[in-house]
């Protein structure tokens, strides 16, 4: 049985509780390792690794941050098939979603890559006969970093690529369903020369040891991606010694299809847009308006497609929809649908009719106010279907949400593409596209339950560097 460690100051560190938990493979629960618990100690002790590491760290220059991202760009692409494999068995990746991670991981390693050189201040004119002003970026410090289950890969470069490259160290505490990923990752850093006590990782319960880590005083910046629930909680803790924090959460993203939409495309983005990785995805398409032209076609082809949708046995690369992660996420979604069955809508595909941790694509009509999966988010394969008769009525209805994370729209009218884009009460608009949508270098983030901040390598600066201003007086 495999049995992993913490990663602190370089090396692999038994938990000092001497306590382990299982890592299940959510297609079959079989136990993929025995995964250290860490504990406060243990917190307390990645915390100090980082902050031994940060003065010499902080000085690297950038020629040396730049190689170590680029090495470990070609790392995992050299491990592209184990990291591929890795996903599909601790979080349920279907092939395609695993192959796109790890493609992302690549690149957003390369796109870190090109920051250290870019991190120039300014120089500005003052008020005063011979002074000399200036500004400089320096890093802030440790920061920590919580990532989620869903996309455990893109969530660990994307944050602690950005810290590598901005001179910061970092504690890192991943998912308990993702632990696995976060070990390989960890050993991809340290082969790409990361200097020990740069990257830091302690697995465990995050109840547990989360608040240990976001209110250490060692802390000087929070990256948490998660839940609304415990975001708000993280951002409380931040606020009480005033750190920077970035807070993605979660969505209830609408698609929006006009009668002049290419209807075949819009398909195709509603498709992979609610269904990519079983919903588990902020961004996921989880409400469909459709104008009433449109409707018809587009809900019976809808439905069809749904009905040929693969599910189940991920061994398969045709295999489309694999396992819900835990048990409790699928009684969530099980109570989602029930409540929205029981108070009058409609299941046109899917429903409760689930094979072992695998839930069917489920589409629903009539949907209202009242219904749980009206106003929360699943974070399941579901989604909900509308029919609105304007442009106008779209944007009000997708607007009608305390979420405001992607927005996807269809249409061949520029105008109003354009007046969705504005009016929307998001982070991010597609056209087009459908709502699933990221990259390294974009603002990526939304409002209200959303989030707060932006992730990206040129967003990440806001975080993860402090502005110094200069002044020089001449004679």
């Amino acid at each position: 049985m495999k049995q992993s460690e913490l990663w602190i100051g370089g090396e692999h560190v038994a938990p000092t509780g001497g306590q382990y938990f299982d890592d299940l493979n959510p297609s079959d629960q079989s136990v993929i390792a025995k995964v250290a618990s860490a504990t406060a100690a243990d917190v307390d002790s990645a915390v100090a690794a980082a902050h031994k590491a940060f003065p010499e760290f902080s000085r690297s220059q950038a020629k040396e941050r730049e190689k170590i991202l680029c090495d470990a760009a070609a790392l995992v692409e050299r491990d592209r098939d184990e990291y591929l494999g890795m996903l599909i068995e601790e979080v349920g990746s279907p092939v395609m979603k695993a192959q796109f991670e790890v493609d992302y991981c690549i690149n957003a390693f390369r796109a870190a890559a090109g920051v250290p050189r870019r991190l120039t201040g300014e120089t500005m004119p003052l008020d005063r006969p011979g002074a000399f002003g200036m500004s400089i970026r320096e890093p802030v410090g440790v920061i920590a970093c919580i990532t989620p289950f869903n996309v455990p890969l893109l969530k660990n470069v994307k944050q602690i690529a950005m810290v590598v490259a901005t001179g910061n160290t970092s504690v890192l505490l991943p998912s308990e369903f993702a632990s696995q990923v976060t070990v390989r990752f960890a050993e991809t850093l340290h082969e790409a020369g990361l200097p020990a006590g740069v990257f830091n990782y302690v697995t465990g319960n995050p109840f547990e040891i989360g608040d240990v880590l976001t209110s250490h005083p060692g802390i000087a910046a929070v990256n948490f991606c998660g839940s609304p629930v415990i975001g708000k909680h993280v951002a409380e803790i931040a606020a009480k010694d005033l750190k920077p924090i970035t807070l993605e959460l979660g969505g209830k993203s609408p698609l929006i299809v006009l009668d002049d939409a290419d209807l075949g495309k819009a398909l195709e983005a509603a498709t992979i847009g609610i269904f990519f990785f079983q919903g588990q995805a902020c961004m996921a398409s989880s409400r469909i308006f459709l104008q009433r032209g449109i409707a018809e076609a587009f809900t019976e082809q809808f439905v069809e497609i749904a009905r040929n949708i693969k599910v189940g046995d991920l061994s398969d690369p045709e295999t489309a929809l694999g396992p819900i992660i835990s048990e409790r996420q699928m009684n969530r979604i099980r109570s989602h649908i029930d409540d929205a069955v029981e108070q009058g809508a409609h299941v046109l595909h899917g429903g409760n009719e689930w094979q072992g941790q695998c839930c069917p694509p489920t589409i629903l009509t009539g949907v209202q106010e009242g219904m749980t999966v009206f106003r929360e988010e699943t974070f399941g394969p579901v989604t909900s279907l509308y029919t609105v008769d304007s442009l106008d009525e779209a944007l009000a209805l997708a607007n009608d949400t305390q979420y405001g994370l992607s927005y996807s729209i269809f249409t061949s009218n520029i105008n109003a593409a354009m007046q969705a884009a504005r009016e929307a009460n998001s982070g991010m608009v597609h056209i087009n596209a459908m709502s699933i949508q990221d990259e390294p270098h974009v603002p990526f983030g939304g409002n209200g339950l959303s989030g707060f901040g932006r992730e990206g390598t040129e967003a990440d600066l806001d975080i993860m560097t402090k502005w110094k201003w200069i002044t020089i007086q001449l004679d």
